[in-house]
């Protein structure tokens, strides 16, 4: 298993042709490094499609998730560029949750 300590969300779109290369360009662009144990969060513009980068201490990986139906709960282009996640946030957000309500304990406390 992966060892995730933290998770970033990026707000600006990323081409979901993008390889690992330029995925991490973009880690370095928008977070400034990509950091040990950190997972970095980007969607398409149609917010149905994600990447995870996640650097492991030793390499990176790289993975994707596409929805079939409706799309992913992504912040709209414009400031802040990045969102910080809980863990139980990344789950609701890989199902299509509305990770924004999600609380500590995956407690939902707004509807």
């Amino acid at each position: 298993m992966i060892r995730i300590d933290e998770v970033w969300l990026a707000v600006d779109p990323l081409d979901m042709r993008a390889g690992f290369d330029k995925a991490l360009a973009r880690v370095v662009t928008v977070f400034g490094a990509a950091h040990p144990h950190h997972a970095y969060l980007f969607a398409n513009r149609r917010a149905n499609r994600m990447k995870v980068l996640v650097h492991d201490g030793i390499g990176i990986w790289l993975a994707a998730r596409r929805l079939n139906q409706g799309q992913f709960a992504w912040p709209r282009s414009g400031e802040p560029k990045q969102y910080p996640l809980t863990h139980e946030q990344l789950a609701g957000l890989v199902l299509g949750l509305p990770w924004q309500r999600i609380g500590q304990d995956g407690v939902i406390r707004v509807v």
